[in-house]
């Protein structure tokens, strides 16, 4: 008879894509986002929370990166046979939300919204299928004084963080001048759009490499193509020389100052309407910007910005940091992009039918926080919870009241409520990364005192202190009247601080 094989025992880890967040990184996390949100609250911006669950139906093709309708989305049918998936950004259920309660909110509506987004996508480094996003949109404004002024929100935003002025940089392009410029390069027929598209999407990745891949990559793939040193083949756009002369003036346009670019790309979009209504957009922008006081150590208008063009009506922007930090393989390279956003008036008319304007910038909440953590400017950790430790069980309800003081006074306080000798409840205090242990014993009851151990001294091993008296033997001990705890704890909190 063969032996029944016992259930397995499930695997203990974290599916792949996935990560778990610890205390100190919840709590700088956290402290990031009250910054950032702080400021947008200063510009009028409202929370907003919606479902982590979307109908596929109202997440429709947007997503960026990916051609096809609801492709990289995680998926389902519920009871009714209706597909529904997790959200992959924060904007697509804002559309959904303002079409289904249009009557009710306010012309324009200016929200903004925190919160994790799912993405069914090849996870690899520092690649995750869920991840955090931070987003301020204004819904119903079809002035490009709300592109200005979401571009302004997140220089503020950027510096309210932890970053540096001149450690940033907010670059802004315009989805319908590269257009204007494709129309000059003879690559995009206003009357037949769909004609050449996948050359032009060949181009805009090839535009959104020049950092990458310098001039010479970028031109190599607007002709026949690039070979790189691995010897595999890209194939190019196809694009003639002239052709590729025009795309690579369009990249090359920034000058000193805002208005100096757009001047430059009224020159390269020529007689195309959808070009030049983009250059006047950029143009009302950088006068802004100019009128705000944001130079160009902020934000510049920038030609090589491409972000997401499928996705975005007009202006496109993106924060990228500026400062250089070591690859895995310890060579140096800029941080890059933390933020973008741009103008989407296509989004919500999904749902009604009716055009409705609106822009916005989303922040990778946790690629920010990896720069600050680079920069040595995230949030510094706090310390733990002074700890009661228990010396007579019986004596549980006293322990509670000690704590119960604390917490009174504002000081984050627990009482031990493990299993174990001294030395164990202080290796659980060293673990909790605590500042002061209080210890009261049938001898200091009775006398009417308590002891407060200083535990940011140094790293203690519990292992050393096998009894009572030899962790009242250490040093930064102080023995005082119960009376006192609070004021004498707050003390040397403030001590050590």
């Amino acid at each position: 008879m063969a032996k029944e094989k016992k259930p397995r025992r499930p695997r203990a880890e974290t599916p792949r894509g996935f990560r778990d967040y610890f205390g100190a990184e919840v709590r700088a996390r956290n402290a990031m986002l009250a910054r950032v949100t702080e400021v947008y609250h200063a510009y009028g911006f409202d929370p907003l929370e919606t479902s982590a669950v979307e109908t596929v139906e109202a997440l429709g093709k947007f997503l960026p990166d990916v051609d096809r309708p609801n492709e990289g989305v995680f998926a389902w049918k519920d009871e009714d046979e209706d597909w529904l998936a997790l959200r992959y950004d924060l904007t697509a259920p804002l559309a959904r939300v303002y079409a289904q309660f249009r009557r009710d909110l306010p012309l324009p509506y200016r929200r903004y919204a925190v919160g994790p987004v799912w993405r069914n996508e090849k996870p690899g480094p520092g690649r995750f299928r869920q991840f955090y996003q931070c987003d301020a949109d204004t819904v119903g404004s079809g002035n490009v004084a709300a592109d200005a002024e979401i571009c302004g929100m997140l220089a503020e935003a950027m510096e309210a963080a932890g970053i540096a002025r001149g450690d940033y940089l907010i670059r802004v392009n315009n989805r319908k001048v590269l257009n204007g410029v494709m129309e000059a390069a003879g690559v995009l027929d206003p009357a037949d759009p769909e004609k050449d598209a996948h050359a032009r999407g060949i181009v805009m990745r090839a535009i959104d490499k020049l950092d990458r891949l310098g001039t010479e990559g970028v031109a190599a793939l607007l002709g026949a193509g690039r070979r790189d040193e691995s010897g595999d083949f890209t194939r190019g756009a196809g694009l003639s020389g002239e052709q590729a002369a025009v795309i690579m003036g369009f990249m090359d346009a920034r000058r000193g100052d805002g208005a100096a670019t757009c001047a430059r790309l009224r020159e390269l979009v020529g007689a195309s309407a959808a070009g030049t209504e983009g250059v006047a957009e950029l143009e009302r922008i950088a006068e802004f910007l100019d009128a705000r006081g944001l130079g160009s150590e902020r934000v510049v208008i920038d030609p090589s910005v491409v972000r997401g063009l499928g996705y975005y009506t007009g202006p496109v922007y993106e924060a990228e940091l500026t400062f250089e930090i070591l690859d895995d393989e310890g060579r140096k390279r800029q941080f890059g992009s933390v933020a973008g956003g741009g103008r989407y008036d296509d989004l919500v008319k999904r749902f009604t039918g009716e055009a409705v304007p609106a822009c916005g910038v989303s922040v990778g909440v946790d690629r920010l926080l990896a720069a600050l953590t680079a920069k040595g400017r995230a949030a510094v950790a706090e310390p733990g919870p002074v700890v009661v430790t228990v010396m007579d069980r019986d004596r549980m309800a006293g322990y509670q009241a000690m704590a119960a003081e604390l917490r009174a006074a504002g000081i984050r306080a627990e009482v031990f409520l493990g299993s174990g000798n001294m030395a164990r409840q202080m290796k659980y205090a060293d673990q909790r990364g605590s500042a002061v242990a209080v210890v009261e014993g049938g001898d200091e009851r009775a006398r009417g005192v308590v002891q407060i151990k200083d535990l940011a001294l140094g790293a203690r091993l519990a292992a050393a202190m096998e009894s009572h008296e030899d962790w009242k033997a250490q040093p930064a001990q102080r023995e005082i009247a119960r009376g006192d705890l609070v004021a004498e704890v707050r003390a040397m909190l403030a001590g050590q601080g």
